[in-house]
């Protein structure tokens, strides 16, 4: 059998501050003409991605990187090559960029794209962008259901729009009737909710989606059916190697400092996470234990995606 040859290309995600990114399309006499793209190149011998990223850019678009961290490693087989893509988030750059190939450039939104045809490779891609850079996970059993849920008001009515119900200290009954008293107050606002653990709950109830402990993720063959968003948590490469077998959309690592949920046990630290994200994965992954708000650049710089916060996330402001 012969091994397909590997084309290496480095892509930039330019974000602004209102989190809308650039699409620029193909050019004609390129595979794929026409089709819609993250702007970038193949690596020439001898460069890093970065080194291949900022090259390429400032000769397409005339930009200069002044910051870019690494994101998703996405392998993709067209009829005419198998690329493997390294994306980076640029979030700085100096100029304006122009088209310098004869493409075209227009920037987008999340979740609300007005071009098409997007190539096939960037799909996951684009499913990554909608994450959010801190992720929720409820504290019921810190808090109190009663307090915790007034908590969760305040912070819904303040822009909460992803939340991981996580309350393994209640039995099936006591947590079939919170999940439907937080899917009714979440829907009011947009929120996604997506349940610990629980897959069959969360089809029944309409759920948006599941996070899965490292054991179930485990048990599974497949990404399981009727499940919008399916998150996995991951201590090792071996775990996120099941969260890629079975299409997880993203991962949750950790521990990476010490938290009071896990009292005395090992942490990662930032470079056992980065050891972690630079083995390359198709979807973000998430810096989780002992996380605040300043941590979310930590994460970002060391290959993360954001941070997920437990008791952090319902602390009064």
């Amino acid at each position: 059998m012969t091994v397909p040859r590997i084309t290496h290309v480095a892509a930039g995600i330019l974000l602004r501050p209102d989190g809308t990114f650039l699409l620029g399309s193909r050019p004609a006499g390129k595979p794929y003409a026409g089709y819609w793209e993250f702007p970038g190149g193949k690596l020439e011998a001898g460069e890093t991605g970065l080194d291949a990223l900022k090259r390429e850019l400032h000769e397409e678009m005339g930009i200069v990187v002044t910051a870019a961290t690494p994101w998703l490693v996405q392998t993709f087989t067209y009829p005419h090559a198998t690329v493997r893509l390294q994306f980076f988030r640029v979030t700085g750059w100096a100029g304006e960029p122009h088209p310098h190939e004869g493409q075209s450039f227009a920037w987008q939104t999340p979740g609300a794209l007005n071009v098409s045809p997007i190539l096939p490779a960037n799909g996951p891609i684009l499913r990554g962008l909608a994450l959010p850079p801190v992720l929720a996970l409820s504290n019921a059993a810190g808090l109190g259901i009663d307090d915790w849920l007034a908590r969760l008001d305040e912070r819904l009515a303040n822009g909460l729009r992803w939340l991981v119900l996580r309350e393994p200290q209640l039995d099936a009954a006591d947590y079939r009737t919170l999940v439907t008293e937080v899917l009714t107050r979440c829907r009011r606002h947009g929120c996604r909710v997506l349940l610990h653990g629980d897959i069959a709950l969360a089809q029944q109830l309409g759920a948006d989606g599941v996070q899965l402990p490292a054991r179930v993720a485990a048990t599974l063959e497949r990404r399981p059916r009727g499940i919008d968003w399916l998150g996995v948590s991951a201590h090792d490469e071996a775990e996120l190697a099941v969260a890629r077998r079975i299409g997880a959309d993203y991962a949750l690592v950790g521990h990476v400092a010490d938290t009071a949920s896990h009292p005395g046990q090992p942490t990662l630290g930032w470079d056992g996470f980065a050891a972690l994200t630079g083995a390359g994965w198709p979807f973000p992954v998430y810096a989780i234990g002992g996380m605040d708000g300043s941590d979310v650049a930590n994460a970002q710089a060391h290959g993360g995606h954001g941070i997920a916060q437990l008791s952090a996330a319902w602390s009064k402001t």
